[in-house]
């Protein structure tokens, strides 16, 4: 490839992004002059690509959006962070999100250049991705509570507790947060008058009302830091977990977690995890029992006030 025609794509990657770009800081990205950038801005006009010029001192080049709009151009770097990006995506909660991500990458390394495929295979094949367990979000919901972020709408839903009870809520969406294995709607609830953390694979049929948000101050930097902060007043507040199992190392390795807790082996039947946890106590009590054999909970009771609540619910459950 020419010096030239490498020039052009990387000058139409830097035109796709979302924003207007003064000819100076195209100049400067690109390592040419002002002059070279307008004939390599007249050279794409040329091949069809509709770059519009804004005059004045705020003003710049844009590639203008529609139907029009030429197929997706990518450099070296950003073909690579999208391939990191969907193999990442991989081990998401997200209903259907692995099989669609492989897709996604699949096609991505069809239309790339040999060099480009080339590196996006080597990431493929080195990085490793531990799978998200437990409940996964549908990606409609996800959409939807993004959507409604995005236009800053009022959402109504329904919202299960860790119970299974079901209520009504009607709120203010502020941002949606990947943290751990969960995704979080972090939202001002307008019937309880506060902010509140959801769970979003606790949400039902949630659908925007069309009503505009009100301003309010977030008591945090961001979403992400309100979800961060809020993790140590949640069950997923680190907790001492010690457990006897009866069943051999290898058939619970990989279905507890991992670190910060340890398993080792006991004996040739018997494994114990030990150490302090940093998630869900819910979870790690629902992945003891889905094991199918007996054990014994010592000094952890986080753990074993869960244990009890489950065991209660499946009590009331079969009478």
């Amino acid at each position: 490839m020419t010096d030239t025609a490498a020039r052009l794509l990387r000058l139409l990657s830097l035109l796709q992004m979302p924003r207007e770009w003064p000819g100076s800081e195209l100049a400067d990205r690109l390592g040419v002059t002002d002059r070279t950038v307008r004939r390599d801005i007249d050279r794409l006009r040329e091949l069809g690509y509709p770059v519009l010029a804004a005059l004045g001192a705020s003003g710049g080049y844009r590639l203008t959006a529609g139907s029009a709009l030429p197929p997706l151009v990518l450099d070296e770097d950003e073909a690579v962070a999208v391939a990191v990006g969907l193999r990442v995506a991989t081990g998401q909660a997200v209903g259907g999100i692995e099989e669609a991500s492989v897709r996604a990458l699949t096609k991505l390394e069809q239309v790339l250049p040999a060099k480009l495929r080339r590196r996006v295979r080597v990431v493929g094949t080195a990085v490793a991705v531990r799978v998200g367990e437990g409940p996964a979000v549908e990606p409609e919901v996800l959409t939807t509570l993004a959507a409604a972020v995005t236009n800053r709408e009022r959402l109504r839903f329904g919202y299960f507790d860790a119970d299974g009870a079901e209520s009504r809520r009607h709120v203010e969406p502020v941002g949606v947060v990947a943290s751990g294995r969960r995704w979080y709607l972090v939202a001002y609830d307008l019937d309880r008058d506060a902010w509140r953390t959801y769970r979003a694979d606790r949400i039902a049929h949630p659908h925007p009302t069309g009503a505009r948000i009100t301003a309010r101050e977030l008591p945090a930097a961001d979403a992400a830091d309100y979800v961060a902060g809020r993790r140590t007043d949640w069950a997923t507040a680190p907790y001492r977990a010690d457990v006897t199992i009866d069943a051999p190392l290898a058939r619970v390795t990989g279905r507890l977690g991992e670190d910060p807790a340890t398993l080792h082996s006991t004996g040739a039947t018997t494994c114990r995890l030990t150490g302090v946890r940093d998630d869900d106590p819910d979870w790690l009590a629902r992945q003891l029992v889905s094991l199918g054999v007996a054990f014994r909970v010592h000094d952890s009771p986080e753990l074993s006030a869960r244990l009890r609540a489950m065991a209660e619910r499946i009590g009331h459950a079969v009478g």
